[in-house]
């Protein structure tokens, strides 16, 4: 029974922390950036858009939760027929979550039209929520599934540089929509948000290298290779203390992957020795092409 309930104890876990992460981003999306007009890109900047140009017609606009759900359905189907229910899985949670507490928080102007107090506690807030559920290896659908889906045409770019494109786009509707000065201040949070997110993550910029020593070498680098589509390289080595040769593996993954990465050889080897750092720039297959 106790095996069962460790088991169960980590996923559950982080699906709590995804509970958790959605809310906090749903506030900071619905209580402080869309009250001043702040699009800070991806599908929940859209919905603010549509609801500011919707208000013309419909009294209050379409719902962010409603616009948010009905933009990631479309491209929610097509990433399950290319990428498979496994891909999706934690990100259709997290994205109907999202929806769910932007339709269940009420709308409150906590900002009260200050664009400072907006773009910086709205900033942290968003990238606290954002760290969370990163780090639970979710996402919120929106453009960071657009920019997967798109790479695998765009080789040559990496997701990052595609949801920079596509989030500024989106910042620029909303200088369309809102003026300038709102968009400046929108420029502002997502710079705080992307800080806040990297420092929870710890560097979620760059890719993630990984030494692994291990007894079990063969079953983890299969085991990497089949679930994680990583390649990896054994090399040679001989322990100084043992005075024993062992084979030594590398595999370099992406920053989300990592997390499941050391699940994977914890689950193998509880006494392997994992060696993780930062890799600024990766030029090969799964990575960006040259």
């Amino acid at each position: 029974m106790d095996k069962i309930f460790d088991k169960l104890r980590k996923p559950l876990f982080r699906y709590l922390v995804i509970i958790a992460g959605t809310g906090l981003l749903a506030f900071a999306i619905k209580c402080i950036f869309d009250t001043v007009g702040l699009v800070t890109g991806g599908f929940t900047g859209i919905a603010i858009l549509i609801k500011s140009l919707t208000g013309f017609f419909y009294e209050g606009g379409i719902p962010l939760w409603f616009a948010n759900l009905a933009l990631n359905i479309p491209f929610f189907l097509i990433a399950l027929k290319i990428k498979g229910k496994r891909f999706i899985w934690r990100t259709g949670v997290a994205t109907v979550l999202l929806s769910a507490w932007l339709y269940v928080i009420p709308e409150i102007d906590f900002a009260a039209g200050d664009y400072i107090l907006a773009s910086i506690f709205g900033g942290v807030l968003a990238g606290v929520a954002m760290g969370m559920i990163l780090w639970a290896n979710a996402t919120t659908g929106g453009t960071e599934m657009v920019a997967l889906l798109l790479q695998g045409w765009l080789k040559h770019y990496s997701v990052p540089q595609i949801m920079q494109v596509l989030d500024g786009m989106i910042v620029l509707a909303g200088l369309y929509v809102f003026g300038l000065r709102p968009s400046m201040y929108a420029i502002v949070a997502i710079y705080i948000s992307s800080k806040v997110t990297d420092t929870i993550l710890e560097g979620m910029k760059f890719s993630k290298g990984a030494y692994i020593i291990t007894d079990f070498y063969e079953e983890i680098a299969k085991r990497i290779m089949e679930e994680l589509d990583r390649g990896v390289t054994g090399m040679d080595a001989y322990g100084m203390y043992s005075g024993n040769k062992k084979c030594v593996l590398y595999c370099v993954v992406s920053k989300k992957e990592i997390v499941r990465l050391k699940e994977l050889v914890h689950e193998i080897d509880r006494k392997a020795f994992v060696v993780v750092g930062d890799v600024r720039e990766v030029l090969g297959e799964g990575f960006i092409k040259p």
